[in-house]
């Protein structure tokens, strides 16, 4: 039996494809609406954390931010059964995964970071990327369930390392989204359309998978419905310019682009879906 804590767009996306893989889940979540929508969908849910865990010695994680994934544990460390395996599919903070993982081994846990790119779309049809932070050996023994979930997984390194490499990975993307977008607005001034902006790109050294995938799939076609929003991105993009406080680094450019997308709530909120900041100081856009 897996567990899952956590039923908003990605956990409860992970559900469905666990269910439809064939595989026993047991679902948690502290929303009474989500459970019953999750129950809705027929998933088995558990009404608090001791029922999930008294079923399951493997536990997904899919919470909003670090200080939810500590409360989790903190209410759901004395529960667990000897040797279970928590992995955390959120996009947390380093030092918060490094304590924790530090606690569940005293004892006698495994708590391995490893944050997913891909977005609910990728959860519901198992093509997430993984990075990991753990122990070899525990990782290696999810790698069934992994299989399930994703395409790609990467072992970054030791308790935290999935983590750092998330944060950074979602800062290039949110850089990579406001240049482009400001590129895009650059080369209609020359006559040149996104349409064909976009082939050249795609062609040269300036592609991303910003200009691969979120623009032809998202922008290009003004749907703005990846299932990931502003403020999530705001939130991750923050967790950049925390980390680069606490290790005393200046990273310039880091803190333009948290600028430039803290700058756009006065016109995006927080509910808009993250590439919407295509349209931030275009008012054609809007």
């Amino acid at each position: 039996m897996i567990g899952i804590v956590g039923c908003g767009a990605m956990g409860g996306a992970m559900v469905q494809r666990l269910l439809e893989q064939g595989q026993s889940v047991i679902c948690h979540d502290a929303m009474p609406d989500a459970r019953a929508r999750m129950a809705a969908s027929g998933a088995s849910v558990a009404d608090d954390l001791g029922t999930l865990a008294s079923q399951c010695t493997t536990i997904i994680l899919s919470l909003p931010r670090a200080d939810v994934v500590k409360a989790v544990m903190q209410e759901l460390g004395p529960l667990l059964q000897a040797g279970s395996i928590i992995l955390d599919t959120s996009t947390s903070e380093p030092d918060v995964t490094r304590e924790l993982a530090a606690q569940a081994q005293d004892a006698g846990h495994v708590f391995i970071d490893g944050p997913v790119s891909g977005g609910p779309n990728g959860a519901r049809k198992g093509t997430m990327t993984m990075v990991l932070g753990g122990p070899a050996e525990s990782i290696s023994s999810i790698q069934p369930l992994l299989a399930h979930l994703t395409a790609k997984t990467v072992h970054i390194g030791p308790s935290g390392s999935g983590h750092a490499t998330k944060i950074a990975n979602n800062l290039l993307c949110a850089a990579n989204l406001a240049l482009m977008s400001e590129m895009a607005r650059l080369a209609a001034t020359q006559g040149v359309s996104l349409e064909n902006l976009l082939e050249g790109v795609n062609a040269g050294s300036g592609r991303s998978a910003v200009s691969e995938v979120n623009f032809p799939l998202w922008i290009q076609n003004r749907q703005y419905n990846s299932g990931f929003t502003m403020g999530l991105m705001r939130k991750d993009v923050g967790l950049a310019v925390s980390l680069a406080e606490r290790s005393e680094l200046a990273l310039p450019a880091t803190r333009a682009i948290a600028a430039i997308w803290e700058a756009s709530r006065e016109q995006l909120s927080d509910d808009a879906d993250f590439n919407e900041i295509y349209k931030y100081g275009n008012s054609s856009d809007v």
